[in-house]
């Protein structure tokens, strides 16, 4: 069996622990099929796993990387919905940041014609996570109005254009100029840069004093409780991360701060103010292959309908994961991280 580059995790630590190394192509089992990898997309998760704090990952050493686009190069018995030759992206929990992927075909999805194959590698995490959240959770409709936080970054975009395409005011946060320029080019209502105001007054001046009806929270600490604030009574807030987190394994003052500053909910407070608290983790979603099917559906025929794409910002070539990671860690980056293969 011939081998393939990879990246296998053996141990947790910084950026550098990431060294491509060749392995051999795993053989194909009934059901599965081998994707040929072209692009994958980085997300903040494999940030998390590389440090050994992200409770979804599998026992080292295993391959890191959750989504990825390529050509279907081999497929296993009882595969009958995927041929030799098709175009995929794959969602998965594991082995993505390698030249070739196997595994089970319902882990492909068909990829979208309409965008290029970097669009297509930063798709499915990113917009499936927005998509949860708002539309199948949060349940926004038209009319209503959105904030999102960490706006620019991959999820943020991705919920900007479709919050925007539903007909929503949205406004989003973000640290810099050129982040705000971004999320204008989207078509956002109104992009606050945090670093020069207080969001919540912000958010609470534009609004009337009203606030809005839904926020999407991926930040958590004093971000996570300024948002609860804004929301208008019948709001609803969706927690789909905790991007402050700052663990430090041999660290018991940071273990203290990082639980201070976990999303909690306050059934006293949301009695009080009339709100609701919602919270998922996409990674243990994707074990209901018949949800997964349903947003993986709804979710290209909107994106598909509205002309949304999803916004890739930098570029690496397979070598320079770990430069990617540290680009990532530093919360310089704009839109979704892509590596070319």
């Amino acid at each position: 069996m011939n081998d393939m580059k990879a990246y296998v995790l053996h141990k947790h630590g910084k950026p550098a622990v990431l060294q491509p190394t060749n392995i051999p192509v795993p053989g194909l089992e009934r059901e599965q099929v081998r994707v040929n990898i072209e692009c994958i997309g980085l997300n903040y998760a494999e940030i998390m796993a590389r440090k050994g704090f992200y409770g979804w990952a599998p026992q080292m050493p295993y391959t890191l990387g959750m989504e990825a686009y390529g050509s279907i190069e081999a497929v296993g018995d009882s595969v009958s919905a995927r041929a030799i030759g098709d175009k995929v992206i794959i969602g998965t929990q594991y082995g993505c940041y390698a030249e070739k992927f196997v595994g089970h075909w319902q882990t492909t999805a068909p990829a979208i014609e309409q965008f290029t194959p970097e669009e297509n590698a930063a798709f499915f995490v990113n917009f499936s996570t927005a998509w949860v959240g708002l539309f199948e959770m949060a349940k926004l409709i038209a009319g209503e109005s959105v904030l999102i936080q960490a706006a620019a970054g991959g999820v943020g975009t991705a919920a900007v254009q479709m919050a925007k395409a539903l007909g929503c005011t949205v406004y989003g946060t973000v640290s810099n100029p050129a982040k705000a320029k971004l999320l204008q080019d989207l078509g956002i209502d109104h992009a606050i840069n945090y670093m020069e105001d207080d969001f919540e007054e912000l958010v609470k001046k534009l609004t009337n004093g009203q606030g809005v009806d839904v926020v999407q929270e991926m930040v958590g600490g004093d971000v996570f409780k300024k948002s609860v604030r804004v929301l208008k009574p019948l709001g609803r807030i969706i927690v789909m991360g905790y991007a402050s987190m700052d663990l430090k394994k041999w660290n018991p003052l940071s273990w203290y701060k990082t639980w201070q500053g976990v999303p909690k909910a306050n059934l006293m407070d949301m009695s009080k103010r009339v709100y609701s608290m919602m919270a998922f983790h996409l990674g243990y979603l994707m074990k209901d292959e018949e949800i997964m099917d349903r947003v993986i559906q709804g979710l290209s025929e909107f994106v598909i309908k509205h002309n949304l794409r999803p916004v890739v910002g930098q570029t690496f070539s397979f070598d320079k994961i770990p430069k990617a990671h540290e680009l990532m860690e530093s919360r310089k980056s704009m839109g979704k991280i892509v590596i070319t293969v």
